[in-house]
């Protein structure tokens, strides 16, 4: 008789495995083939033109249209880590989360947020249309375009740096200079959302009114709840 927690041998495995990637490209296929099929319809391309209208997705530059995506998922990931960042000091998931996972996670958005907007930056300067030299983006207020926000953005990337940088520097550099250094983030997301909202070719979309409006009143509310529960613990 077979036991229950018998593992598969080499065989066995490679087997299932083939059945599995066999079974996953049919679906795909199939997927494919519906998906073609009601795209053509009358009202999927009336929702396609409603999308592209709403979000702006009829762009012609695909250097601009990448540029757009990173950014706004630059912003996203920083008002994310800066919630979260939030959400931690206030030990409101202490008692879900080991704390050890909230910083890590912490420092992952962080790290994913610059990740973005390095590659914001580097497809500035490789678009066409409207290029970017190296020193227009690295030193603020040189840009040909909007260069009061587009500075502002700069400066708010440099404060982004310097806010995750000194994760790995706070035993050099001593926990209370490490706090003071990490509520400058507060002004990096202020920069960023200013950056977006004024330079941003997307700023007069609705929906990206309704993104940097919810996402500035959320940090303003957990900003509020952090700075009370401070000023009543300190009484």
């Amino acid at each position: 008789m077979v036991g229950k927690n018998r593992s598969l041998t080499p065989k066995e495995s490679s087997t299932w495995t083939g059945i599995f990637v066999g079974l996953a490209l049919i679906g795909l296929l199939a997927a494919g083939g519906i998906g073609g099929t009601l795209v053509q319809l009358p009202a999927m391309q009336a929702m396609r033109q409603s999308a592209a209208e709403l979000l702006s997705l009829d762009s012609v530059q695909l250097m601009w249209f990448i540029t757009r995506a990173s950014g706004l998922t630059g912003y996203v990931l920083l008002w994310l880590s800066t919630v979260w960042g939030l959400v931690v000091s206030s030990k409101a998931l202490d008692a879900l989360l080991h704390r050890s996972f909230t910083y890590d996670f912490h420092e992952f958005l962080s790290l994913l947020a610059i990740g973005f907007i390095g590659v914001h930056i580097a497809v500035l300067m490789a678009d066409h249309y409207l290029p970017f030299t190296l020193s227009q983006i690295l030193v603020p207020f040189l840009a040909p375009y909007r260069p009061f926000w587009v500075g502002i953005g700069v400066l708010a990337f440099y404060l982004t740096l310097l806010v995750t940088v000194t994760f790995y520097m706070r035993r050099r550099i001593g926990m209370r200079a490490f706090r003071w250094i990490h509520l400058s983030s507060f002004l990096a997301f202020l920069g960023a959302a200013g950056h977006g909202l004024m330079a941003g070719t997307d700023s007069s979309l609705p929906l990206t009114q309704v993104l940097y409006a919810s996402t500035l009143l959320v940090v303003v509310f957990l900003t509020t709840y952090w700075a009370t529960l401070r000023l009543l613990t300190k009484w």
